[in-house]
């Protein structure tokens, strides 16, 4: 039973798709079981950390519906939830480990540790430290600091043995201690590396599940080997395979989106996004093919349904949701929803009846827009409507326009009255119609248009339809 899951993003640009993902995931494992889900800043790349980058981010979880028992907005027994403010704990962490000859100060440069790493390539051999620095002197580091070198940290590794890990998605891996090598704990310029500050956070917090994406497998037998150095708890980690665009390649916007924010300003709804991600590398067994609310996902969540294989971002499926999301909700909130985009002409009543009618229609806003211009105005016909009301003679306008005056607009005695003077039956008669009144050959339910557009307007339309054709001709 997990007790407390976490999403400990870096706030260095808007939220990633596959990081969204990773949120949704810790949440839904956390949820599922009545735990606790934990938000925690990773601030340490400090010139790339904006404060608007955290905001967005929080308002970004918000709006995809996660909500959390601890973070840096809301606080908790834990805290400081921003790792820049937790700086004098991991000093006296690093302290324990220097006392213990655990780690030790690396006074290499960039240029000598680069050096290294190709001369280890052209030999043949994987990149690792050397462990120049292991052994140093208290003479030799105070001839090194009067140059003025800054020193990192190093974990020191034991040259020999293995370390196993037991992943819940990959299952057991093992490692050689002796190819992990010493590594960076703590930067030359005292700012904790990303496998310490990590790994004793979430030690510290209380996290027992860390669910995060699979480019962080390599990190692990790392982070374990400073938990067990400090005689922390490890957590349960699992690693979701990544998140690829269709072609095979890493996600970025040329595949339609890249953050959350970018759906978002598309107007997806987050309901549609949730239910995605929600499958992207998981499954739902018999509810897979129907849009479910958030008790159903939190309730249907198993770890054990995460696959191995990456996930692909796929638009089509997506914009499949955001239908099947437009259709379930109610018409209140798709008038709240679309509030951005409809004219403050319409009364209230005006607004539910128009956004009821486009349902059928609409996917985003964008497209309300577009009914609501030709609803409005006068509605420029597109192609495919120009070319039927060219072909429609003016004599069916004529008849068209007397019909309706005759039976007083009423829809259903309308159209009967006018297949019996014109003739005409099923598209030949529709398709004419729905190009004058509203610019287009598909659309929402034209009885329903017409009663909402009102007689005189309907009439004003069929009877330019033949001129307007004209004119275009």
């Amino acid at each position: 039973m997990i007790q407390k899951s976490r999403f400990a993003p870096s706030p260095t640009g808007y939220l990633h798709l596959g990081n969204a993902r990773t949120a949704l995931f810790a949440w839904l494992a956390a949820r599922h079981d009545g735990g606790h889900f934990l938000l925690r800043i990773e601030d340490t790349d400090r010139e790339r950390s904006p404060q608007q980058y955290e905001d967005a981010l929080l308002e970004d979880l918000r709006w995809l519906g996660l909500d959390w028992d601890e973070g840096p907005d809301c606080g908790g027994d834990f805290g400081p939830y921003r790792q820049m403010e937790r700086l004098g704990i991991y000093g006296e962490l690093y302290q324990r480990l220097l006392d213990a000859h655990l780690a030790y100060p690396c006074y290499c440069t960039p240029e000598m540790l680069a050096a290294e790493r190709e001369a280890q390539r052209a030999a043949g051999r994987a990149p690792r430290y050397s462990g120049r620095c292991r052994e140093l002197d208290a003479a030799a580091r105070a001839e090194l600091e009067a140059l003025g070198r800054q020193p990192s940290l190093r974990f020191r590794v034991a040259s020999t043995g293995r370390l196993r890990v037991d992943d819940l998605i990959w299952g057991e891996r093992e490692y050689s201690l002796e190819d992990l090598g010493d590594f960076v704990i703590r930067r030359s310029d005292g700012s904790p590396a990303f496998f310490f500050a990590n790994a004793v956070d979430d030690a510290l917090m209380g996290v027992d599940l860390v669910l995060r994406g699979e480019d962080h497998l390599s990190n692990t037998p790392r982070q374990i080997l400073i938990l067990q150095a400090l005689g922390m708890k490890a957590p349960t980690y699992g690693h979701l395979p990544l998140l690829l665009g269709s072609d095979g390649q890493p996600l970025s916007k040329r595949h339609g989106a890249a953050s959350l924010r970018d759906l978002r300003a598309e107007g997806f709804l987050p309901e549609a996004v949730r239910n995605y991600l929600a499958r992207l590398g998981h499954h739902y067994g018999e509810a897979d093919g129907r849009l479910l609310t958030d008790e159903e996902l939190r309730r249907e969540f198993r770890l054990d349904a995460i696959g191995r294989a990456p996930a692909h971002f796929d638009l089509a499926q997506l914009e499949h949701w955001q239908a099947q999301a437009v259709q379930s909700s109610t018409t209140e909130q798709l008038a709240q929803w679309l509030a951005p985009v409809l004219d403050e002409s319409l009364s209230p009543a005006e607004r539910l009846a128009f956004v009821e009618l486009i349902r059928p229609n609409i996917r985003f806003p964008a497209q309300a827009r577009d009914w609501l211009q030709r609803f409005v105005r006068d509605p420029e016909p597109d192609e495919e409507a120009l070319d039927v009301l060219r072909e429609t003679p003016e004599a069916f306008w004529m008849v068209a326009a007397a019909t309706f005056e005759a039976e007083n607009g009423d829809w259903k005695d309308w159209v009967t009255a006018l297949q019996e003077a014109s003739g005409r039956r099923g598209r030949a008669l529709f398709q004419p119609l729905r190009a004058a009144l509203t610019g287009r050959l598909h659309g929402p339910e034209l009885a329903g248009w017409c009663r909402l557009l009102g007689a005189e307007r309907c009439r004003q339309r069929l009877s330019q339809a033949g001129r307007r054709a004209r004119v275009a001709v």
